[in-house]
């Protein structure tokens, strides 16, 4: 059995310009619901963070939302959800998201997706922890950052031995099965010794 057993998704709060956005997120909500892994995500009940969380709950599964006392109203607070965590800030919601989860995935979204998902890259290269991110690449929305990052790569500004661990997936069937082989690469890696600033 797999060890994920909860998926933090960073998704945006607009449902986006392409209607397969909002197809890969309510897909994605309805897999984690069927193999019972529990959904941990930023709160709200709009755009692609509601389709995903409607999916888990519909589909039987369990979701925790994590949202700040100052989005409540702003990003429309789903009641449902099995647990729902008020959070003071933006720092606070973002550690609870990050304890509370065994894996990241990121669907299309705005800056503040942008932000969420670089700050787990930033620890993992920092090797403060080796948690599976992947990127859910839908119609090549997260093509121009992973661009970004192999210029960054290519002009000094991140060094061998510092290397930003992610994974890019272009079809949302393809998210868990990718979480897990990454997650079990780690664990293999873990176990023949090898430290956690070198995964």
């Amino acid at each position: 059995m797999s060890e994920i057993r909860s998926i933090c998704v960073f998704c945006g709060s607009a449902l986006g310009a392409d209607p397969a956005f909002e197809a890969a997120a309510r897909t994605l909500g309805e897999t984690m619901a069927r193999e019972q892994i529990r959904l941990v995500y930023g709160g709200g009940s709009i755009g692609l963070m509601g389709t995903v969380a409607r999916a888990v709950l519909d589909g039987g599964g369990t979701v925790l939302g994590v949202i700040p006392q100052f989005l409540v109203d702003r990003e429309v607070m789903l009641p449902e959800v099995s647990e729902l965590v008020v959070t003071k800030d933006m720092h606070q919601r973002k550690r609870i998201m990050f304890e509370q989860c065994d894996a990241f995935v990121t669907l299309p979204g705005g800056i503040g997706t942008l932000e969420e998902v670089v700050e787990q890259m930033t620890w993992v290269q920092l090797g403060q922890h080796a948690k599976p991110i992947v990127l859910a690449d839908i119609g090549g929305f997260w093509h121009p950052l992973a661009e970004l990052l192999e210029h960054m790569r290519r002009s000094g500004f991140i060094r061998p031995g510092l290397e930003v661990s992610y994974s890019v997936v272009g079809r949302i069937e393809d998210v868990i099965p990718t979480a897990r082989a990454v997650q079990a690469q780690t664990r293999a890696a873990v176990g023949a010794g090898l430290p956690l600033d070198r995964l």
